[in-house]
């Protein structure tokens, strides 16, 4: 199992949230962020100067199987690029384990509803 965490811009969230979705990635959390980067250059926009750090970010956070890994980190990457400085970072980190609450389930089985499965759907 893997926890992705990302940055992004906050004007590309939903387009990042549908393409998770199409990802068949529905649960995830996220947060209303503010940070600093490193950027050495403003954007200039129709004459106003704005400074890329100050950009609005949304962080969001969940943990997948290791199979959903390389397409949860696409469908985030395509949908939050803009090609300009600021899109944001992607990070995957290893959990080691997981449990869920309400039926004490462990590991992968604690990421889905085994009821839900459907038999065409990899989750």
């Amino acid at each position: 199992m893997k926890k992705i965490e990302a940055i992004i811009r906050k004007s590309k969230f939903m387009e990042v949230r549908r393409a998770l979705h199409e990802a068949d990635i529905d649960f995830l959390s996220w947060w209303d962020v503010k940070g600093q980067g490193d950027a050495k250059q403003g954007l200039i926009f129709r004459g106003i100067a704005y400074d890329v750090n100050a950009i609005e970010r949304i962080y969001i956070s969940f943990v997948v199987r290791n199979i959903n890994v390389e397409r949860s980190i696409e469908a985030i990457r395509k949908a939050a690029y803009t090609g300009e400085s600021g899109d944001g970072r992607i990070f995957v980190s290893t959990i080691e384990q997981a449990v869920r609450i309400r039926t004490g389930d462990y590991g992968d089985e604690s990421l889905y509803s085994k009821e839900d499965e459907q038999p065409n759907k990899t989750k």
